[in-house]
């Protein structure tokens, strides 16, 4: 991998992780349009770390304070029942499923995941739910005739129960297409949270699958044609850019809708499908050389 690869995934990495587009999918896709290697599974695991690094910084008051009470609540009894200490067993116990199945199916996620026609599915049928669970909350907001505006939950609302679903619903981002935050903010917007909330639970759930999945692939570092320092070069990039784009995304979210991103998601895919369909591009391109 060159520099000038690795400084345009990175950049691609920290445009996409935080947008409900699935940022894995368009490291593959930025691969096979350039005809270059497939970055990997590895790669994109790595460079997230960087993309994670921003969360950590910008949630960094949320965490700090959600660490402070779940450590306490190992000693304290009365600590137990206090919000952030249960929001600190909320992230554990909704990062079992992606845990478990990205150990599982990791043969799979190297592999079979990767093929662009998979990819096309995943962009188009999340897009839609997307769409459907992004409308289920304007209605709920707005109201409308013969409708009244309906109070959607909050974090403080979050229970075991509802945390396991936002698991289960980030363990589907394995596939490339799904989309981490689009998963996850699609089942906690259908689950009746808002906007805010769901997409701030699903950025804290993240941390520690995309920590532990990076520091799991490093091994893997240096492997065929990707090596450390381009790999290091393209997680700083993402970081810097992964910090503006959480800014602006949490601001986008209180005021707008995800429409634009599903449009993006499906026309997308529509047009994969039919570079694919013409012989243009190979479903499997990059994977041979990678």
């Amino acid at each position: 991998m060159s520099w000038f690869e690795s400084f345009v995934l990175g950049l691609v990495q920290g445009l996409t992780e935080f947008l409900p587009i699935s940022s894995s999918a368009h490291l593959r896709l930025t691969a096979a349009f350039a005809g270059w290697h497939d970055p990997g599974a590895a790669f994109t695991a790595i460079t997230q770390i960087g993309t994670e690094t921003a969360v950590l910084i910008y949630f960094r008051k949320d965490i700090a304070r959600i660490l402070s009470a779940w450590f306490r609540s190992l000693t304290d009894r009365a600590m137990r029942s206090d919000h952030d200490a249960q929001m600190g067993w909320l992230v554990i116990v909704g990062s079992i499923p992606i845990g478990v199945l990205g150990l599982t199916l990791k043969d799979q996620i190297e592999g079979p995941f990767r093929d662009l026609r998979l990819i096309a599915t995943t962009l188009i049928v999340m897009g839609i739910v997307l769409g459907v669970a992004d409308r289920l909350a304007a209605r709920d907001e707005t109201g409308g005739k013969h409708r009244v505006v309906k109070e959607r939950k909050t974090l403080k609302d979050l229970g075991v129960k509802d945390g396991l679903i936002y698991g289960l619903c980030q363990a589907m981002a394995l596939i490339p297409g799904v989309s981490r935050s689009g998963a996850t903010i699609s089942g906690g917007l259908l689950m009746g949270y808002t906007r805010e909330s769901a997409a701030r639970y699903s950025f804290l759930l993240a941390i520690p699958a995309v920590l532990a999945s990076g520091a799991y692939e490093l091994k893997d570092v240096g492997e065929g044609h990707v090596s450390w320092g381009p790999t290091i070069f393209a997680t700083l990039v993402a970081f810097f850019v992964g910090y503006a784009v959480i800014a602006w995304f949490m601001k986008f979210i209180t005021t707008k809708s995800f429409m634009p991103f599903v449009i993006y998601r499906i026309l997308l895919g529509i047009l994969i499908f039919a570079l694919v369909w013409s012989g243009a591009l190979s479903p499997h391109a990059g994977e041979s050389a990678g």
